[in-house]
């Protein structure tokens, strides 16, 4: 079976990690998420609580040159020059292709997609829904306050949008960076599990 990586990005609310998890238990294949932080932390020397906070802030940087051409051995670049959420972009993104190494699994957010496109098999799955059932679901399973719901909702899928384009270049909602684009409102979770399941099994064959 050829050695496949499912990319989940997704609009907050959606289910997109939800839709993962199902797909790493139905697949028996690993499933990545606060992992990436914990061996980003390990890799790095960065505090793992340091690089939830910093992941997804911006600052103005020359990593976006150097980036495209960043490999596990890299080490040319002093990790000095760059700026704090840089270098946990770098190490957060060496992470990912350690646990990519290992065999298929699925890895959701950090623009895993993007990181691992031109050295490995990727199915790129975007997960999107309705702002008013991703506030529902916010508030009724991530437990966020519904009074600010839609506001939070919308600057937590803002952030994603320029992470995306600060560190890959591409806009993040865009279906033409991905190989399936999921409504998690109109299919279910389930029937998405379904869907991005059965592509992965005729791309591994």
């Amino acid at each position: 079976m050829k050695n496949l990586i499912i990319t989940i990005s997704r609009q907050y609310g959606s289910g997109g990690r939800k839709i993962g998890q199902r797909l790493s238990e139905e697949l028996g294949i690993p499933f990545y998420d606060s992992e990436i932080i914990d061996l980003a932390a390990k890799e790095s020397g960065l505090a793992a609580d340091f690089i939830r906070g910093q992941e997804q802030q911006l600052t103005q940087s020359l990593l976006f040159s150097l980036v495209t051409n960043f490999t596990s051995n890299a080490g040319a670049f002093n990790p000095n020059m760059l700026s704090l959420s840089d270098q946990v972009y770098l190490a957060q993104a060496k992470a990912i292709r350690s646990l990519a190494d290992k065999g298929p699994c699925v890895i959701v957010g950090r623009c895993a997609d993007w990181v691992l496109e031109k050295e490995y098999d990727v199915l790129r799955v975007f997960v999107c829904g309705p702002l008013e059932a991703r506030c529902k679901r916010a508030v009724e399973e991530y437990g966020d306050n519904a009074e600010d719901i839609q506001k939070i909702v919308k600057n937590i899928d803002k952030q994603r949008a320029r992470y995306c384009q600060h560190y890959c270049d591409k806009a993040w909602e865009d279906a033409e960076n991905y190989d399936l684009c999921l409504n998690s409102g109109t299919i279910s979770l389930e029937n998405c599990v379904a869907i991005v399941k059965s592509a992965y099994q005729e791309l591994a064959k």
